[in-house]
C-alpha cells in the first residue's frame, strides 16, 4: 500500500511534480496507471540502451557490458540522482518532474514523436511549445501566408505563437531571432525589449494582457505548463508580479492597437481572434490596418519581410 508521504516524495530538480503513469485527464480503469508506469520503464530502457557513449560525449571503455548507456549515465546527464531513476525504469509509483522528463528527453536525444510519447506516458504536459502542433495543419500555415500583406498568426491560449507569417515575423520584434521556447506573448511583453518598445500603451497592454492571461488559466490551474510559464513570468519580471496581483479579469475582445514599428513607424491596427475550436483555445490572431496611413506602411513592412525571406512562411512559423 503507497502512504502519503510516498505519494509526496520531493520532485528531482524541483518544480511541479506529477505521479508518473497518473495521466492528466486521462480516465480509464483501475489498473492503467500501473500499465502507463511499465510502459514508461520500458520506453526508457529501450531508448537507453539504443544510444552509445559517443553519441553523448562520453568514452566507450574496454569494460562496458550494457549495451547503450548505464542507467547511472542517464541519470548524471540528466542531473537526477541514480537512485530516483533506477526506479522509474524498474515502474515505481514516484513522481516526475516535467523539468526530469524534459532533461531526460534531452538525454536520450527523443525526436519530437518520441518526447510526446514520453510526456504522455508520464501523465504530464510537455512546457515546450513544439515546432509543430496538430493545429497547424498545412491549410492554415497557407492561409497564413494569403493573408499577407496583413500580420497573422496563431496562438495557443497560453498565449505561445506556434506559428506566424512574414509579416508579423517583423510587427513586434524580429521574431526569428527568438528561441521558440520564449516566442510567448507574456514573456515577450514583459522581457523582450524590442517587443516591449513596439507597443505604444505599454503598461495598460501589460495589464490587460495580464489580465486575460488570468482569465484564461482559469480552467488550466492544475497544468504543470501553465504553472512553469507562470513562475518564470513571476521570476524574470516585477511588472508582471505587481500587475499580476490586481487578480483583474478580461477575456479576449477585438480592439484596436498602436505600435511603433522599428522599420516603418507608427501603426494603428485591428486586433481580431479567429477561433480554431470550441472555447477559447487556439486561434488565429490577425491585425488589420485601421486607416490608409497604416495600411501603406503595413505593405512597406511586407515588401521588407518578403525581401528577406522570399520562400514565404518565415523560418519560426509552424
Amino acid at each position: 500500500m503507497t502512504t502519503m508521504a510516498e505519494k509526496t516524495m520531493p520532485v528531482p530538480g524541483g518544480g511541479t511534480g506529477v505521479t508518473a503513469g497518473a495521466a492528466t485527464g486521462v480516465t480509464g480503469g483501475p489498473g492503467e496507471p500501473e500499465i502507463r508506469r511499465h510502459e514508461l520503464a520500458a520506453f526508457l530502457r529501450h531508448r537507453r540502451e539504443h544510444i552509445t557513449p559517443e553519441q553523448v560525449g562520453l568514452p566507450r571503455g574496454s569494460r562496458r557490458r550494457t549495451p547503450g548507456l548505464r542507467r547511472e549515465e542517464v541519470a548524471q546527464l540528466s542531473a537526477v540522482g541514480v537512485t530516483w531513476y533506477t526506479w522509474l525504469e524498474q515502474a515505481r509509483d514516484i513522481q516526475v518532474s516535467v523539468q526530469v522528463l524534459d532533461a531526460l528527453a534531452r538525454t536520450l536525444m527523443l525526436d519530437s514523436n518520441e518526447r510526446a510519447h514520453l510526456f504522455q506516458l508520464a501523465g504530464a504536459v510537455d512546457p515546450t511549445p513544439a515546432s509543430r502542433c496538430p493545429t497547424i495543419t498545412p491549410a492554415l500555415l497557407q492561409t497564413l501566408e494569403q493573408l499577407e500583406p496583413l500580420p497573422a498568426c496563431i496562438q495557443n491560449s497560453r498565449y505561445d505563437v506556434l506559428a506566424y507569417n512574414r509579416t508579423y515575423g517583423l510587427l513586434l520584434c524580429d521574431l526569428d531571432d527568438v528561441p521558440p521556447e520564449d516566442r510567448n506573448c507574456m514573456l515577450l511583453i514583459t522581457t523582450n525589449e524590442q517587443w516591449r518598445s513596439s507597443i505604444v500603451l505599454l503598461e495598460e497592454t501589460v495589464r490587460l494582457m495580464a489580465a486575460k492571461f488570468r482569465a484564461s488559466m482559469a480552467g488550466h490551474l492544475a497544468d504543470p505548463a501553465w504553472k512553469m510559464l507562470l513562475k518564470r513570468l513571476c521570476a524574470e519580471s516585477e511588472e508582471f508580479r505587481a500587475v499580476w496581483e490586481r487578480h483583474e479579469v478580461v477575456r479576449s475582445r477585438s480592439k484596436t492597437k498602436f505600435f511603433d514599428n522599428r522599420y516603418v513607424g507608427r501603426m494603428t491596427l485591428v486586433h481580431t481572434d479567429l477561433w480554431l475550436g470550441p472555447g477559447e483555445g487556439p486561434r488565429m490572431v490577425t491585425y488589420a490596418p485601421a486607416d490608409e496611413e497604416s495600411r501603406g506602411r503595413l505593405e512597406q513592412l511586407h515588401a521588407l519581410a518578403v525581401a528577406r525571406f522570399p520562400a514565404g512562411l518565415t523560418a519560426g512559423g509552424g
